[in-house]
């Protein structure tokens, strides 16, 4: 059913998304399917890298990781966003058509007051692209 499924990562909150790697890996192993993990930084120095390239090299040992894990066919793509937060939206349906993704599995967070006024992106996802989109909540206090 599945062929190509994109995982949104951010570098610095892995503690958060394992529900949702761990139901990637799930379904990519059941339905023989390729990951591709995503990445989003900027060319300034932040907390998990001081340059984009090394950020790309950061995703590339983490989807490295994620292979031995699962053992499924993998790639890593790093995507450049002077303003990644505000370009989010944009740059993830830019990826799902790159990568050639049928499935998006995105971790969320618990609903918040906020959400109502900022939309939240898989649903965004879900209105501009004709990729599945699997939204995995994070656990509560993580």
């Amino acid at each position: 059913m599945f062929q190509h499924i994109m995982v949104p990562v951010d570098l610095a909150h892995l503690d958060t998304l394992k529900p949702a790697l761990d139901t990637a890996a799930d379904l990519a192993c059941h339905y023989a399917a390729t990951i591709t993990y995503v990445g989003i930084t900027t060319s300034a120095p932040g907390s998990v890298a001081r340059t984009p390239d090394e950020y790309r090299q950061k995703l590339e040992l983490f989807t490295e990781r994620r292979h031995a894990v699962h053992g499924r066919p993998v790639s890593a793509r790093v995507y450049h966003s002077p303003d990644p937060i505000a370009n989010l939206n944009d740059l993830l349906v830019n990826a799902v058509e790159d990568v050639g993704a049928d499935l998006v599995i995105m971790a969320t967070h618990l609903p918040k007051h906020i959400d109502l006024i900022i939309p939240a992106n898989g649903g965004t996802l879900a209105s501009r692209t004709s990729a599945s989109i699997f939204l995995v909540r994070a656990r509560q206090g993580t």
